[in-house]
């Protein structure tokens, strides 16, 4: 059809349906159809790492094998590599306090080692009073070959940290230095301030 001359049939949009036309429903069936169940599609999956695999058996063997005053403590059930451990020594110099530890698992597990900080201030020869731990197998490198390896598991970790409050303790190699000359010098005198950070920065 033509009016002057020109043709209205290409002066008409192309496409352009009546509303309800069924062809103007093509894309959206489209869009339906590629969509799981006719809804919107799902987020792909997380892979699961493989120290996510290592600690669902490790945390279970650790829990239940936890040396005499020691707790495992989990914010997050659901996150594993983060945790806190509770050492309450049942004998030697620091008993009748209680020692917190914050562990963290990294990515790279078990290649590298957890990494282990004390939140509880204490005078002790291994851990200074900032926090940092003095133990040959949290070493990714260590002189005396007792450093991390991959056949370590996490409960070596928590039996490590529990021995750092047994009375037969190695000094030869001490983080703070006087803590471990004050022992040394005068075992009573060094039991006495070790009481006094007790009853200072610790409760049971």
């Amino acid at each position: 059809y033509s009016e002057g001359g020109v043709s209205l049939h290409h002066t008409l949009p192309r496409c352009v349906w009546p509303r309800g036309h069924p062809r103007g429903m093509i894309t959206l069936t489209k869009k339906l159809k590629s969509s799981k169940g006719g809804g919107i599609p799902e987020p792909p999956k997380k892979r699961i790492s493989i120290r996510d695999q290592l600690l669902v058996k490790e945390v279970s063997e650790m829990e239940s094998n936890l040396p005499e005053g020691c707790v495992a403590k989990f914010e997050d059930p659901d996150t594993l590599h983060s945790f806190r451990l509770v050492v309450s020594p049942p004998e030697g110099y620091w008993s009748g306090g209680v020692f917190v530890f914050s562990i963290n698992v990294p990515e790279e597990y078990n290649i590298a080692p957890p990494t282990v900080r004390c939140e509880t201030k204490l005078w002790h020869p291994n851990i200074s009073e900032e926090g940092e731990i003095c133990l040959s197998l949290l070493r990714q490198n260590s002189i005396d070959g007792l450093g991390w390896a991959p056949t370590r598991r996490l409960k070596d970790v928590v039996w490590g940290l529990s021995s750092l409050f047994m009375d037969l303790l190695n000094f030869d190699d001490p983080l703070n230095i006087e803590a471990a000359e004050h022992y040394q010098r005068d075992k009573e005198s060094f039991r006495r301030k070790v009481r006094e950070y007790i009853d200072k920065y610790t409760k049971r």
